[in-house]
C-alpha cells in the first residue's frame, strides 16, 4: 500500500530552502532530515505559547487601579424663574355669522344685495312675493271690522235692555206707592205683572252683558289672528340682524324659497359675517389645558400679511373635545381697518405658566421611558442611586422637577443608559449647553 505523501507548510519549506543553500549536496536523505527537524520545532510551539499564557493571565488577576473607574458627568440642580411657552397655528373666525333663511315660502320679488356688500343692522336684504299671505292678511282684517261691529250691536244692546228696564221698573215702582197708599187701588194681578216685566228685564239686561263680552272675547281673537297673519306678512322682508358683510348669495330674483322651519333641506338666501371683530380660535393640548387663564397674554403673527399684534384670552370651552383631546381658547381681535379676513392663519405663542423659582435639571438628566420618570444620582460614597422624580413644567433645556431631589446633588446629566444601581463612579461636573431663551416653548 503506498504512503500518501504530505504537503510541507510553509515553515517547513523555509527549512528545506535554508538547508538547500548551505549545502549544494543536498539530496533525499537530507529532505527526510529537514523535515523531521520542522516537525519537531512545529511540536515545540504549542508549550510554549501555553506557557506565556497562563503567565500574562496571572499578571491579570491583580485589582483595577482607582485611575479605570468610569466617569460620570453630573450636574446640580439650579433654581430658577420658570415660564412655559405654547407656540399654535390658530384661525380667524367672523365674531358672528348666520344664513338667512326665509320665515315662509314665497318667491324672491327683489334681492337688494350680492356678496361683499356692506349691510347695516334692519336694512333691506330681499323682499318675497306671497300671494296667499297677503290674501290672508286681507281676510283676517275683514274679521276685526266685522269683530268690531259686532261689538258695537252688543253695546247698544245693553243699552237697550238697560233703559227698558229702567222704563219697566221706575212703572212697577210707582204702582207698588199707589197701592199701599190707597189699598186696594190698584189690583193684585196688574201689580204681580209689573212686578214680572221688572224682573225680566233685568235679566235681559243680563244677557246684552253677556253678549257684549262674547263679541269682545272674538274682537280680541280676531285682532291676533290678524297680527299673526301680518307678523308673517312682515317675514317677507328679508333684514340684516347687525352690521356686517354678504359673504355669500344663494338664491336669484324669481326663485321661489322654502320656510326656513319646514325643511331641513330649505336653502338660505344669504349669509351675513360680522367682521369688525374676529375671533382667533386656538387648540390648546390636554396637557397645558390646565394653566390656561382668561386675561393671559398671547403674541400673534398673521402669516398672511405678517401683522404682528398683542391680544388677550377672552373666552375657553372649559372642556376637551372628545376627538381631538384640546380645549378651544379664543382671542377676539379688532378689525376696524378691514386689513384681516376670516379664514387667515395666525401664528399665536401664549405664555400660559409661570413660576417665581422651581428646581431645575437638563432635561437630558431624566429618563422618561418608562412609567414613572427617574434620575441617576451620585451618593456621598461614590455609587450610582437611582431616585424617582416627579416633574413640573418643562421647557426646551430644563424640567422642572417637583419631588425626587434636592438642592446640591449630584445628579448624572447624560447617558444614564451605560450606567448601572450601585456602580462606582467618579463623578465630574459639566456645564450643559442652554437655548438662547431661558424661557423654553412646549410643543403643539
Amino acid at each position: 500500500m503506498r504512503k500518501r505523501s504530505r504537503v510541507l507548510s510553509p515553515m517547513e519549506l523555509d527549512i528545506v530552502k535554508s538547508s538547500a543553500a548551505a549545502d549544494p549536496q543536498f539530496n533525499r536523505q537530507g529532505l527526510r532530515t529537514a523535515r523531521t527537524e520542522a516537525l519537531a520545532s512545529r511540536m515545540l510551539w504549542p508549550p510554549v505559547l501555553c506557557f506565556v499564557g497562563i503567565f500574562c493571565g496571572c499578571h491579570n488577576s491583580s485589582p483595577v487601579s482607582a485611575s479605570q473607574v468610569s466617569v460620570a458627568p453630573v450636574v446640580q440642580p439650579e433654581r430658577m424663574p420658570l415660564s412655559n411657552q405654547l407656540e399654535v397655528a390658530g384661525e380667524l373666525l367672523p365674531y358672528q355669522e348666520v344664513e338667512l333663511h326665509a320665515k315662509v315660502s314665497g318667491y324672491i320679488r327683489k334681492i337688494n344685495v350680492d356678496i361683499g356688500d356692506r349691510v347695516h343692522k334692519g336694512e333691506a336684504l330681499a323682499e318675497l312675493d306671497i300671494p296667499e299671505l297677503a290674501a290672508q292678511v286681507d281676510e283676517a282684517q275683514s274679521g276685526v271690522q266685522r269683530s268690531e261691529q259686532d261689538v258695537l250691536r252688543a253695546r247698544s244692546a245693553v243699552a237697550r235692555a238697560e233703559d227698558n228696564h229702567a222704563a219697566l221698573h221706575a212703572a212697577y215702582v210707582r204702582l207698588k206707592q199707589a197701592s199701599a197708599a190707597r189699598p186696594g187701588l190698584i189690583a193684585e194681578q196688574e201689580l204681580d205683572d209689573a212686578r214680572a216685566k221688572d224682573s225680566s228685564s233685568q235679566a235681559e239686561i243680563d244677557a246684552a252683558n253677556a253678549d257684549l263680552s262674547a263679541m269682545q272675547h272674538a274682537f280680541s281673537a280676531s285682532k291676533a289672528n290678524h297680527l299673526h297673519y301680518s307678523s308673517l306678512a312682515d317675514y317677507a322682508h328679508i333684514t340684516a340682524p347687525y352690521n356686517g358683510v354678504v359673504t355669500w348669495r344663494y338664491s336669484d330674483t324669481g326663485a321661489l324659497v322654502q320656510a326656513g322651519t319646514s325643511s331641513a333641506g330649505a336653502q338660505p338666501v344669504v349669509k351675513v359675517a360680522q367682521t369688525d371683530i374676529l375671533r382667533l380660535r386656538l387648540p390648546v393640548p390636554e396637557s397645558l389645558a390646565g394653566y390656561v387663564q382668561i386675561g393671559d397674554t398671547a403674541q400673534i403673527r398673521i402669516e398672511a400679511t405678517d401683522q404682528h399684534l398683542t391680544g388677550k384670552i377672552v373666552r375657553t370651552t372649559g372642556e376637551l373635545d372628545a376627538a381631538t383631546r384640546t380645549m378651544q381658547v379664543e382671542i377676539d381681535l379688532k378689525n376696524t381697518d378691514r386689513r384681516l379676513s376670516p379664514g387667515m392663519y395666525a401664528d399665536v405663542t401664549l405664555n400660559i405658566e409661570r413660576k417665581g423659582s422651581g428646581l431645575t435639571v437638563p432635561v437630558q438628566a431624566i429618563d422618561r421611558t418608562a412609567s414613572t420618570s427617574f434620575a441617576l444620582v451620585v451618593n456621598s460614597q461614590g455609587r450610582i442611586e437611582k431616585r424617582t422624580v416627579r416633574l413640573g413644567i418643562e421647557t426646551p433645556t430644563r424640567l422642572e422637577v417637583v419631588s425626587g431631589l434636592g438642592d446640591g446633588e449630584q445628579v448624572v446629566a447624560a447617558n444614564l443608559s451605560s450606567f448601572r444601581v450601585g456602580e462606582e463612579v467618579r463623578a465630574q461636573k459639566i456645564t450643559m449647553p442652554d437655548s438662547e431663551e431661558n424661557s423654553g416653548k412646549a410643543e403643539e
